[in-house]
């Protein structure tokens, strides 16, 4: 009888303690890692600068003046923006096609440099809100006929690789398959110097950029009627940096309300085309 109980008392608590290791195995499995904080923005307070990668052969956003120092919209802007934050700009050209793997190594901390908001670029970065619109215009020579999508039927068409205006015009299939030929840039003054060479027919890029260089060669270009839509540049931050990307916003809209943004926009494009969200 002894050893009955015994031998009874020994199954039950081998039974107790796998019961207590599952149990512990099972309220570890479902208890979930805490959310990290987000220091994005106490972490540029404490080092004193951001740093900031662009194209710097794109006018006027950020291009390298005369001077050869770069320069442009978007250089005034962040430089603003900074002052007000109490820290430093340091730019950082980049080769745009590697932007991506330029912001995962933290080599930039920014993308300010007309960079389109894109529903595929929102999955990959936080943005700051709106601060200019803009489209994806179709330049041509001034004497060309081209003046519609239509128009690019078997015809030589230049874009930027990996620029809103190559994503803009391969999102338009019937287009795209008209075409004669895409050609793919490093840059874009590079696709309008093959533009006003013959080498091809039409470039599709920002009408920013292509209105700027347009007034550097006057009566070569024009802009055709149809263009490949409206789309709005913002700055791109990592997409755990929200609370970067929160007081960059808190300051554009401070600078909208005491005219600087304004000040900004007239300086490069004569008049103020810098983007209310709040119209």
């Amino acid at each position: 009888m002894f050893k009955r109980i015994s031998l009874l008392l020994a199954l039950l608590m081998i039974f107790s303690v796998f019961a207590v290791g599952c149990g512990g195995a099972e309220t570890a499995t479902d208890t979930e890692e805490p959310a990290a904080e987000d220091t994005s923005l106490a972490d540029i307070q404490d080092k004193g600068f951001f740093i900031l990668g662009l194209d710097d052969a794109f006018p006027p956003m950020g291009f390298r003046g005369d001077s050869g120092e770069i320069e442009g919209f978007d250089i005034d802007l962040a430089n603003a923006v900074a002052e007000r934050m109490g820290v430093e700009v340091q730019l950082q050209p980049i080769d745009w096609n590697a932007k991506d793997l330029e912001m995962e190594n933290r080599n930039i901390d920014v993308i300010w440099n007309g960079f389109t908001i894109t529903p595929e670029r929102e999955e990959a970065y936080t943005f700051s809100q709106p601060y200019l619109a803009n489209t994806q215009a179709i330049v041509v020579l001034a004497d060309s006929a081209i003046d519609k999508k239509a128009d690019l039927a078997g015809k030589k068409v230049g874009v930027q690789l990996d620029s809103s205006g190559q994503e803009a015009l391969e999102s338009d299939t019937a287009t795209l398959e008209s075409l004669g030929e895409l050609l793919k840039f490093d840059t874009y003054p590079t696709a309008l110097l093959d533009l006003k060479n013959g080498t091809i027919d039409a470039v599709v890029g920002d009408v920013t950029l292509i209105s700027y260089l347009m007034t550097k060669d006057p009566g070569v270009y024009k802009i055709a009627s149809e263009n490949f839509g409206e789309e709005f540049y913002g700055v791109g931050f990592r997409k755990a940096d929200v609370a970067f990307a929160e007081e960059v916003d808190r300051i554009l809209n401070e600078m909208i309300a005491d005219g600087t943004a304004a000040e900004i926009s007239t300086k490069w494009f004569g008049e103020d085309i810098f983007y209310n969200p709040a119209k």
